[in-house]
């Protein structure tokens, strides 16, 4: 049974959203503030957290940034600022996706099954070639380790999927449908395709050589590193 946190200071949407999560069979604790959402991620270590923006005591930014000091758990964000800034930021600090208010509860529910069965996914890690190795990069896909020029990098579960859509596919431009595909599940997903090009921008930085991955204009990204 997967356990999900969510954290909203409005009793409303707390209970719309505990209403389909739990028959969908998930365990579901709830916390309307700042601090006692920390406490409560850090007792009990939820396999997702869906986050509003706007809380009292501590704001969803500042939760999140310290969260993530702490833990890979996956954060989908809920916002009602429709700011394309603040969408931005979000993903900044370190959130997996984004929901903006007001929302539908059955596509945020979908969101959340397309979530934890990707996360259920990498864990299992039974499909595919389980090392991909480069003249840089080398990716453990069963360890969830990846190092370039033998140093290693760490990656949130988002950014390594992303690495390695593209890995898998070394040469070839992936488009930002198909890696909405990939990683967060197009067929669940209606967000923009800005979220892929920040976690990209993301990978990026951590990989520190900007020659890996290509940008497309216009089109999407493709690998470059040599094969070994």
């Amino acid at each position: 049974m997967a356990k999900i946190l969510v954290i909203d200071d409005e009793p409303s949407i707390v209970n719309l959203v505990t209403a389909y999560l739990r028959p969908e069979g998930y365990e579901v604790h709830t916390a309307v503030d700042g601090p006692s959402g920390l406490k409560a991620a850090r007792a009990f270590k939820p396999d997702l957290v869906i986050l509003d923006l706007m809380l009292p005591g501590m704001d969803g930014l500042e939760l999140l940034s310290t969260l993530r000091r702490e833990s890979q758990v996956y954060v989908i964000l809920l916002t009602a600022k429709t700011e394309e800034t603040d969408k931005i930021i979000g993903l900044s600090v370190g959130a997996d996706d984004y929901v903006t208010k007001p929302f539908s509860p059955r596509e945020l529910t979908a969101r959340v099954k397309a979530a934890l069965r990707r996360v259920q996914t990498a864990s299992a890690s039974g499909s595919g070639m389980s090392v991909l190795s480069f003249r840089h990069l080398r990716m453990d896909v069963a360890a969830h380790k990846v190092s370039v020029d033998e140093k290693p990098v760490d990656l949130t579960a988002v950014e390594f999927d992303l690495l390695r859509a593209l890995a898998e596919n070394r040469g070839r431009v992936v488009t930002r449908e198909q890696l909405l595909d990939k990683v967060w599940g197009s067929a669940t997903y209606f967000g923009e395709m800005r979220v892929v090009d920040v976690h990209l921008g993301h990978v990026r930085q951590k990989l520190g050589r900007e020659d890996l991955i290509a940008t497309v204009r216009g089109v999407g990204y493709r690998f470059e590193d040599e094969p070994l």
